[in-house]
C-alpha cells in the first residue's frame, strides 16, 4: 500500500478527495458549513490558475480578481438581461475572459517584476470602476440581483448541496486538468520558462506563446468559477471582486505553495477556514470587536504559517509524513507538491 501511495501520489490523493468530498453532505445537514465549502471549491479553481501562472510559469499577478469578476458578470448579465441559458451564458464568461487575457498579455508581458506587477492590478482598478460606475449594466455598487440557478436536465438547482456537488465536480476537474498539465511536456517548459527564459528559449521554448496561454488558461479558470460563484449566490457585487480579493489568493498561493496544485486546494481551504473560525471567535470573545482585529489575528497566523512552513503547507506536511514512512525516502519531493 505504501508503496503504491508513493508511486501514485496524485492518483492517491484525487481519489480521496473526490470520496471525501461526496461524503460531506451526507455526514453534515448544515447549510452554513456546505456554503463554505462551496466557497472553497471557487477558491480553489482561483488559486490553482494563479498557481500556474505564478509558480509554474514565473510570472506575477496581482489581478486575478478581475477575471473572477468578468466571468460573474458576464454570466449574470447574458443569463438575465438577454435571457441566454445559464449554461451558455457561464461558458461565454470563459471564453471572453481567456480571450481577453490573450490578449491583454500580449501588451502586459513586455513588461518584467514589479511593472508586470503594477499592470495587473491596473486590471484590477479599472474592472472595479466599470462594475461601481455602469449602473445601468452592472447594478453598480447595489449589485446584480436575480441572477437565475443553473438547470441540470429537468431538475433546476436551488439547493447548497446541489450546489456543492455542482462546484466541486467542476473543482475536481480543474484539478485532473491541472495535475495533467504541469505532470506533462508544457510543465517541464513551464518550469524551463520560470527558472529562466533565455534558458527556456535555448532549449526550444516559445516563452511568450507559453505565458499568453498560461495567462489564458488561468483567466478561463478564474471565469469559471466566477459564473458558478454568480449562479450559487443569485447575487453579485464590486465588492467581491476588489484588489484585496486578488491579494487574499496570492495569499492561499503562499500559504499553500506557489508551486503545487494541491497546495492551491489546502490553501484556499485553510485562509477560507481561518477566516471564518476568527470571525466567530472574535466577536465571542470581544463582542465590540471590529474588523482590524480580525486583520491582525489572520496576519499573525499567516506570518507562524510562513516562518515555519516558507515552502508552504503541502510541501511542509508531505516531508513531515516522509520523513516518518518506513523505507527509502526517494527524491519525489517536486512530484508530491505537483
Amino acid at each position: 500500500m505504501i508503496n503504491t501511495i508513493r508511486k501514485y501520489p496524485n492518483l492517491f490523493a484525487f481519489l480521496l478527495l473526490g470520496v471525501i468530498l461526496a461524503l460531506v453532505p451526507l455526514q453534515l445537514n448544515n447549510d452554513y458549513i456546505l456554503t463554505v465549502m462551496s466557497l472553497v471549491g471557487e477558491y480553489t479553481m482561483l488559486t490553482i490558475g494563479l498557481s500556474l501562472l505564478m509558480g509554474y510559469a514565473g510570472q506575477i499577478s496581482l489581478g486575478q480578481a478581475t477575471f473572477f469578476g468578468i466571468g460573474a458578470y458576464t454570466t449574470a448579465i447574458l443569463a438575465t438581461r438577454f435571457s441566454f441559458s445559464p449554461w451558455l451564458s457561464l461558458l461565454a464568461g470563459v471564453l471572453l475572459s481567456s480571450g481577453l487575457a490573450y490578449l491583454l498579455g500580449m501588451l502586459i508581458f513586455r513588461l518584467r517584476g514589479h511593472y508586470l506587477a503594477m499592470a495587473t492590478l491596473g486590471m484590477n482598478v479599472i474592472l472595479f470602476l466599470i462594475l461601481t460606475q455602469e449602473v445601468e449594466w452592472t447594478g453598480g455598487p447595489s449589485g446584480f440581483r436575480g441572477i437565475p440557478d443553473l438547470p441540470l436536465g429537468p431538475v433546476t438547482l436551488s439547493t447548497d448541496t446541489q450546489y456543492y456537488y455542482v462546484i466541486w465536480f467542476f473543482t475536481l476537474i480543474v484539478i485532473s486538468l491541472s495535475l495533467n498539465i504541469v505532470n506533462s511536456r508544457v510543465g517541464r517548459a513551464m518550469r524551463a520558462l520560470h527558472s529562466s527564459e533565455i534558458a527556456a528559449e535555448t532549449i526550444g521554448v516559445d516563452t511568450n506563446l507559453f505565458k499568453l496561454k498560461v495567462f489564458a488558461l488561468s483567466a478561463a479558470y478564474s471565469a469559471l468559477a466566477g459564473g458558478l460563484h454568480a449562479t450559487f449566490l443569485g447575487f453579485i457585487s464590486p465588492s467581491s471582486f476588489t484588489i484585496g480579493v486578488s491579494i487574499e489568493l496570492v495569499v492561499m498561493a503562499v500559504v499553500g505553495g506557489l508551486a503545487s496544485i494541491w497546495g492551491a486546494v489546502f490553501g484556499a481551504a485553510t485562509v477560507l477556514t481561518i477566516e471564518q473560525w476568527l470571525r466567530t471567535a472574535i466577536k465571542t470573545l470581544i463582542p465590540k470587536a471590529s474588523g482590524e482585529h480580525e486583520i491582525i489575528a489572520f496576519g499573525l497566523i499567516l506570518m507562524l504559517i510562513m516562518i515555519f512552513m516558507p515552502e508552504g503547507l503541502v510541501t511542509g506536511v508531505s516531508n513531515a509524513i516522509r520523513e516518518r514512512l518506513p523505507g527509502p525516502k526517494p527524491g519525489i519531493v517536486q512530484q508530491a507538491g505537483d
